[in-house]
């Protein structure tokens, strides 16, 4: 049906707040990374122009090396979070006993961890001083891949587990029926109906891994270097935006062929259907089978987190929270420039500021792609692109776009940089949460408002804003979360003098000294605890409002 001239008026009327933030604070500095880095800029982004230093840079032995080192460190924590994640999906998936719920939930509480958080926490363990320091493992490729490992195994758990409870189990009892053995009906029986789900879930997992920017620098320190660090060593060790661009645009390029493997695994995962199964309790020796797919599993998803609580409580003769009164009052010498305490207030400003920005574009948003069409599809694409580009690409956009007063507003060196970075990237997830909400709406609860004489601002507000509110507060928690815990964009447009928590976790652990890790391991842990903490506030608001509506 062809809209109302009137509505066509307020739809694009309304497409332009969506419009205008990403054109400004995403679409201009995408393509100002992308003409830096194929054409240059003789005004202060190197020597020369043109294609021919593009190449030079891409060639280079520096940039080679950035890109193996991503492909083989995203390949290996691709791996290990399916030979982790398959198991724990098979127990969680196909057996029911108490405790059973609480261990699922163990399992997803790393993904929603920050970055940095995860990156301290494996700091901690393979520390020289850490429980597994021993190892030798202390800023080695092998941590960055367990840290991987353990912050994506969840990302296998979740697509796989579902599309196992999805399978039939009339299925391989008919092949057990027939004489085969529970591994050759596994193998022609369940394994073809999972190929779908595992090939999504390691595309999924192969572009979390390849944009872990946080973990590589924390963990790798000057010894491994993705495409990632190599940017951010090109923007602070060398002044080379050129250089940096130019990878910027690799990154790009990576990113996208993940996502497009993802978005083909993803369909043929579309037809695996609903539910079927029901889990029972693990009976003789499937208790056995269980213990082993979950004991690997909670290990290495226990063992970092307890060796981030014990370094923040471990001082000099023993244990207590020095390290944490050091966060009010710190000692002497310091590597930040100002109390960690303060940092905490920034990240809860900006994260507030980000948070609020992506909720209006969010929920503007929304309510214009409720209604499929080709100027909605057109829209959503739009908007959903800043999930193809790292965080990393986002950040060094807006240094080098908004290095000079624009419209008569200069944001150079401004702090509103930062919540604005957090907002980009909050929010494609913001609008991809509350789009099926919107679209789930029945048109003719607003039909009938409008006929029973209420406005249209009355309407929206007594049948969709009513409808959105569970939706709306779990994605307002978790936009906030994610602003809160944002590293990748944040460290490039942060002011040295206001850094947020997890650019002064970053810089903590980067410094010698006892006072300086002790510090960072404890707000770390208050970090974890207050994301932690918005997320159960966010489950609790949409079960709660849920049941109201």
């Amino acid at each position: 049906m062809t809209p109302a001239p009137a509505s066509a008026r307020l739809w694009w009327a309304l497409a332009g707040v969506p419009l205008l933030f990403l054109g400004t604070f995403f679409l201009w500095p995408a393509a100002t990374v992308l003409w830096r880095g194929l054409v240059g800029d003789d005004a202060g982004v190197g020597p020369g122009a043109g294609l021919a230093e593009a190449w030079a840079v891409l060639a280079s032995s520096r940039t080679l090396r950035a890109i193996a080192t991503t492909a083989w460190l995203a390949l290996a924590g691709t791996a290990g979070s399916l030979v982790l994640g398959l198991p724990a999906a098979w127990a969680l998936s196909r057996f029911s006993w108490r405790g059973s719920r609480t261990v699922r939930a163990l399992v997803t509480v790393p993904f929603v961890l920050p970055t940095i958080v995860v990156a301290a926490a494996f700091s901690a363990l393979f520390a020289a001083s850490g429980i597994l320091g021993g190892l030798g493992l202390d800023q080695s490729p092998v941590a960055i891949v367990l840290a991987l490992v353990f912050f994506n195994v969840s990302v296998v758990v979740r697509i796989v587990g579902g599309a196992w409870e999805a399978l039939p189990p009339g299925r391989s009892l008919a092949a057990r029926t027939l004489g085969a053995s529970r591994w050759r009906a596994f193998v022609h029986t369940t394994l073809p109906a999972l190929r779908p789900a595992i090939a999504s879930s390691a595309a999924v997992v192969f572009l979390f891994c390849s944009t872990s920017f946080a973990l590589v620098l924390t963990l790798g320190g000057t010894r491994v270097r993705t495409i990632e660090t190599e940017i951010w060593i090109q923007v602070n060790q060398f002044l080379d935006l050129r250089a940096a661009a130019v990878l910027a645009l690799v990154q790009v390029a990576f990113v996208g062929l993940a996502l497009w493997v993802s978005s083909r695994a993803s369909h043929a995962r579309a037809a695996a259907g609903v539910a079927t199964a029901r889990r029972r309790g693990p009976r003789g020796r499937e208790r056995w089978a269980v213990a082993a797919a979950l004991l690997p599993t909670l290990a290495l998803l226990a063992l970092p987190i307890a060796a981030l609580v014990e370094r923040s409580l471990r001082v000099v003769g023993g244990y207590g929270l020095d390290h944490y009164r050091a966060l009010l009052v710190p000692p002497a010498r310091t590597a930040l420039p100002v109390p960690v305490w303060e940092a905490a207030v920034n990240s809860l400003v900006t994260a507030l500021i980000a948070t609020a920005m992506a909720t209006v574009v969010g929920l503007v948003t929304a309510q214009l792609l409720a209604a499929r069409s080709r100027r909605a599809g057109v829209l959503e694409s739009l908007v959903m692109l800043p999930l193809g580009v790292s965080a990393v690409v986002v950040g060094l956009g807006l240094l080098l776009t908004l290095n000079r007063a624009v419209l008569g507003v200069d944001l150079r060196g401004s702090w509103w940089l930062v919540p604005i970075a957090q907002a980009v990237v909050a929010l494609p997830l913001m609008v991809r949460a509350l789009v099926p909400a919107a679209r789930a709406i029945d048109p003719r609860l607003r039909a009938a408002a409008a006929t029973l004489g209420a406005s249209p601002w009355r309407t929206w507000w007594q049948v969709d804003a009513r409808l959105l509110r569970a939706p709306a507060g779990a994605s307002i928690a978790f936009a906030f979360a994610i602003s809160m815990g944002e590293f990748g964009a944040t460290v490039f447009v942060a002011r040295p003098d206001r850094p947020t928590l997890t650019t002064a976790i970053s810089r903590l652990l980067s410094r010698p000294g006892l006072d300086n890790a002790g510090m960072a391991f404890a707000a770390a842990v208050l970090l974890a605890a207050l994301t932690a903490a918005v997320m159960l506030l966010s489950e609790r608001l949409r079960t709660t409002v849920g049941a109201e509506l």
